[in-house]
């Protein structure tokens, strides 16, 4: 496959360089997700779902996306930025943590007006996030969404070129060792049996951190 733009040549469609990849989306939706993400979640977690957005938009460039009459880079990047509010001190922890998640969100896009076609759409996106195999069937959004995120914890394909990454982690790094998100899926999961399904990654990680003989 071609390489897109911002990987191929240093020019993206948004007429910006290379350089310049790390420039976020602006505007009451865009500012109102990112409020809510850092006023709820730890740092890290908020860094990972901003590099979880930016490595989206790399992959949507990657693949010949940006022009896509599905690609709206508002939405992604609520659905990216969003996507662990589950994991934050507003969610109940009554239910997975996708799910709660997703639920914060749609009412974060609900406030700023949001058609509540494209509200589903990002609800979709949120609570399906974790689910290797589903997400990259269910549209552009779910999809982007679902590889931003993996391709951020290192478990799944990654396209972006080295150079391309390396900026992404300079801009808002990634610990070594750093095991925020896991550990905040743990926690959540041991709130409520309903927080952790079986079969779900959360109660996976659960029953790995107690047979380690782990605290909650």
């Amino acid at each position: 496959m071609a390489l897109g733009p911002l990987l191929h040549d240093g020019q993206s469609p948004y007429g910006r360089i290379v350089n310049d990849i790390l420039i976020l989306p602006t505007g009451p939706l865009a500012e109102a997700s990112l409020a809510l993400a850092r006023s709820s979640e730890s740092q890290p977690i908020v860094d990972h779902s901003i590099r979880s957005f930016l490595f989206a938009r790399l992959l949507a460039d990657h693949e010949g996306c940006l022009n896509d009459v599905a690609y709206d880079e508002d939405l992604l990047f609520a659905a990216t930025v969003m996507h662990d509010l589950g994991l934050g001190e507003h969610a109940p922890g009554q239910a997975r943590f996708e799910v709660e998640g997703a639920d914060l969100a749609a009412a974060v896009l609900r406030t700023q007006g949001v058609a509540e076609t494209d509200v589903d759409k990002v609800w979709e996106a949120i609570a399906l996030h974790a689910c290797i195999g589903i997400a990259d069937r269910r549209g552009l959004l779910t999809y982007l969404t679902h590889r931003g995120v993996f391709i951020d914890i290192g478990q799944t394909e990654d396209p972006v070129t080295n150079q391309l990454r390396q900026e992404v982690f300079n801009a808002y790094p990634r610990p070594a060792g750093d095991r925020s998100i896991a550990d905040a899926i743990i926690k959540h999961a041991a709130r409520s049996d309903a927080a952790a399904p079986r079969g779900s990654l959360a109660a996976e990680l659960l029953r790995e951190h107690r047979e380690a003989g782990g605290a909650i």
